[in-house]
């Protein structure tokens, strides 16, 4: 088998407490149900500017503080919420996130009236080359730049890259057919 790179994910993740779990059951797996694909984008957001280790490190807080990343009650959040999740020091407290994350729910919900699901939006629009993607990613959704939106495609399966082919979960992904396959 051929080695691992030694700048790659997949290198740096083995045996990483935080890292390693996350590359080796998470990470261009793919993803549906729109709680969960609402999850991958808030923490792919919110790494914007920091470490992806911050952000595993805060996961559980993020989960807290949105509500299990629930699509219908993060887009009913008003005022209140957005003051509570901007004290609330076990999540990244930058303004321009937290509005992203309520928009993007409320987007979320619009979607769902035509496609049914997020994932079904995501399914009418694949394929797209990343480009594509992330000039629908900047109509469709806040603080959705070409990194975020291609480590969230990336990470959920519609993007290839996220494992090196020598990776031995880069075999158990293929397995699945993900949609970057199709």
């Amino acid at each position: 088998m051929t080695e691992l790179p030694e700048n790659s994910y997949c290198r740096a993740a083995l045996g990483h407490p935080d890292h390693g779990p996350y590359h080796d059951r998470e990470y261009g797996f793919p993803l549906e149900g729109d709680d969960a694909l609402f999850e991958r984008l808030i923490l792919e957001i919110n790494q914007a500017g920091l470490s992806w280790l911050t952000i595993l490190r805060k996961r559980a807080g993020f989960r807290e503080a949105y509500d299990g990343f629930s699509v219908e009650r993060v887009a009913r959040y008003g005022d209140s919420d957005r003051t509570r999740l901007l004290e609330d020091a076990r999540i990244v407290r930058n303004r321009l996130k937290v509005d992203a994350a309520i928009a993007n729910a409320a987007k979320i919900l619009e979607l769902r009236e035509e496609y049914g699901s997020f994932s079904g939006w995501l399914d009418a629009h694949h394929p797209l080359d990343k480009d594509e993607w992330v000039k629908l990613f900047r109509r469709t959704f806040r603080f959705t730049g070409g990194e975020i939106t291609g480590e969230f495609l990336m990470s959920i399966g519609y993007l290839p890259g996220a494992h090196h082919p020598a990776c031995p979960v880069h075999a158990e992904i293929t397995a699945l057919e993900p949609a970057w396959m199709r």
